[in-house]
């Protein structure tokens, strides 16, 4: 089910886009919604069980010594490769896409980050079982999934490669949770694995609440949606 979850998060989508054109405020009060869950469930949930290991691992066969130094060592080692990924994606993990070139070029750069990125989204689920976690997930991507359909759809792609590229990109979460939950090395050096996949959450979240007020100015439907976000992942 959880494959069938990420799958669909990607699928509504690009319907929302095919049928709907949603409007740019509806998709930043999407985004702020899954920001703030997103980061709420990384602090909430992520940051206490990957800290909550360390004593764990004294009573297991894991002999990889593991301290609150390293881990967070981790974490920022996953803020700055999502640096890295998003000087390729343009932005597209916050929902918008800076690209100026009018070129038919594909942009493989971003098309690539993007698929890079939704496979590390998928790592956690594969040995983290936690259905809020994965609706934190499912969330982010669809507004993901909207900037990057609209982009396609704006520089007239042809309909066989979005359909191609939207398929490839919606399989890479499950892809990813699927190997983790059968590779060794995923469950092995999960504390580190998920470390940096904190340090990914915790930049993308950020930025994307920084993100949502234009021109420093305040947005009350963005605020409700932050709320919303925090609230519901609290409880």
């Amino acid at each position: 089910m959880i494959y069938l979850y990420l799958i669909a998060s990607v699928l509504v989508s690009v319907l929302f886009v095919s049928i709907g054109h949603p409007k740019k405020m509806f998709i930043q009060c999407l985004l702020s919604f899954s920001g703030a869950y997103l980061l709420s469930m990384t602090i909430s949930h992520l940051l206490p069980e990957s800290f909550g290991m360390l004593n764990s691992n004294q009573h297991t066969h894991n002999t990889e010594p593991t301290n609150i130094k390293l881990i967070a060592a981790f974490i920022l080692l996953g803020i700055i490769i999502q640096l890295v990924l998003e000087s390729f994606s343009k932005g597209a993990e916050h929902g918008h896409v800076h690209i100026h070139d009018q070129k038919k070029q594909f942009p493989w750069l971003l098309f690539v980050s993007l698929c890079l990125h939704a496979f590390s989204e998928g790592i956690p689920l594969g040995y983290v079982n936690n259905e809020a976690f994965l609706w934190a997930i499912v969330i982010h991507k669809v507004p993901v999934g909207i900037v990057l359909t609209s982009f396609f759809l704006k520089h007239k792609y042809e309909i066989k490669k979005v359909i191609f590229f939207m398929s490839a990109f919606a399989l890479m979460s499950p892809i990813g949770s699927f190997l983790a939950s059968k590779i060794h090395f995923f469950q092995d050096y999960q504390n580190y694995i998920t470390a940096i996949i904190i340090g990914i959450f915790l930049h993308i979240s950020t930025v994307i609440l920084f993100e949502s007020s234009e021109n420093h100015k305040f947005s009350f439907p963005k605020f409700i949606a932050i709320l919303l976000g925090m609230g519901v992942a609290l409880l």
